[in-house]
């Protein structure tokens, strides 16, 4: 069997519900879709859920919600997913990228600050901040941001469901304007594929909607009439996908509490050892852990990060880093000329980073079989 980084976790109970949709009078743009953004909104303590067919139309939608165009300028960090950086470029911004933060791996606020004190960079508009891994960012720090330079705030919460700050659950839209989510099978909940953009903010919420379904608008009782104001997108996500939905958010608590117990086996096991640097355990963060990223200094132990990772592959364990800088993709190179120099953390953590096996269905004999093949490829003493 392989051992991957993650996995999805589908319960009889899951199936089942997926089955009843099929048979349901509706299998898209029907009862469920409502149902499963009331049950967001609950489970995260917002005034407002809609739910798209993946995390990158969510951030789309927020950007074009946003008004972002052409001179505008979105900071973004260099260590996320593309989506987060290819949104800006689909609605024709400018992405901004801003350094991480060593201590928990988000952009780092303080860097932040240096460019919107500039007046080169005067036209910052929003910024995107991707909670790592499922480590919550500084978000403290941001809202003084927002408040003193009038930014737009858009918390990437697509690694961090489940996560808290200081135990609330709905700390996302408590800090950002408009928060994005992933439902992809490598996050902590799946509808196969899917996402949703929650917040407070009852003008934005009522424009997403309308948005997401090619911008069409119904207002009177005339079931086949509709008008449409403003371009929108086709980013419904169908009933059997809400079904699914419906059914994992049930057990997202359980999933995390799991996540964090392989965490914390590997927190003991490698902080054992200098060659490696565990995440940090932040006071006031619950980390959902999303991810277990793990750096090592490959230089000490005089091995390519590239040979280890075929060393475990050996013994059907696939690892994977998260995430080459996107500023060092050749798109971007090519449009921006972005120099490695700037991202001096993002570079630093690119090279040591692998992330290990940490999801819902791993045994307890897999994590004990992956730390033993640790201590044979990384000659680790006992």
């Amino acid at each position: 069997m392989l051992i991957s980084y993650t996995k999805q976790s589908i319960s009889y109970s899951d199936i089942n519900e997926v089955v009843k949709s099929l048979k349901n009078e509706f299998i898209t743009q029907g009862p469920l879709v409502n149902i499963f953004e009331a049950k967001l909104k609950r489970k995260f303590k917002c005034k407002n859920a809609t739910v798209v067919n993946n995390g990158s139309s969510a951030l789309i939608l927020a950007g074009k919600v946003l008004n972002w165009k052409k001179g505008d300028h979105i900071a973004v960090p260099p260590i996320t997913f593309l989506s987060s950086v290819n949104a800006i470029e689909h609605l024709g911004a400018r992405p901004l990228f801003i350094d991480i933060d060593m201590n928990d791996y988000c952009m780092d606020a303080d860097k932040l600050e240096e460019k919107l004190k500039k007046d080169k960079y005067k036209k910052i508009k929003s910024a995107i901040v991707t909670d790592y891994g499922g480590q919550p960012a500084n978000w403290k720090k941001f809202l003084r941001l927002k408040r003193k330079y009038g930014i737009k705030l858009i918390n990437d919460n697509c690694h961090a469901i489940g996560s808290r700050i200081n135990n609330n659950s709905g700390y996302a839209c408590k800090y950002a304007d408009i928060t994005t989510l992933s439902f992809h099978p490598a996050k902590a909940i799946t509808t196969g594929e899917g996402g949703a953009i929650l917040s407070n903010d009852k003008n934005l919420h009522q424009r997403i909607k309308i948005l997401r379904s090619h911008g069409i608008e119904r207002k009177n009782n005339k079931y086949w009439s509709y008008k449409m104001n403003e371009l929108g997108y086709n980013f419904r996500l169908p009933d059997i996908n809400c079904a699914l939905g419906i059914s994992q958010l049930k057990r997202l608590d359980k999933f995390i509490s799991k996540r964090r117990k392989i965490a914390k086996v590997y927190d003991n096991f490698f902080s054992k050892y200098d060659i490696f640097k565990i995440p940090k355990n932040i006071a006031h963060n619950f980390n959902s852990y999303h991810l277990y990223p793990l750096l090592i200094n490959f230089k000490k132990i005089k091995e390519s990060r590239d040979f280890v990772i075929k060393k475990f592959l050996k013994f059907n364990i696939k690892l994977q880093v998260h995430y080459i800088p996107v500023n060092s993709q050749p798109y971007y190179k090519k449009k921006y000329s972005f120099k490695k120099k700037d991202f001096k953390n993002s570079m630093i953590f690119y090279d040591q980073e692998l992330s290990l096996p940490i999801y819902n269905d791993l045994s307890k004999r897999n994590v004990n079989f992956f730390l033993s093949k640790c201590k044979k490829i990384f000659n680790l003493k006992i």
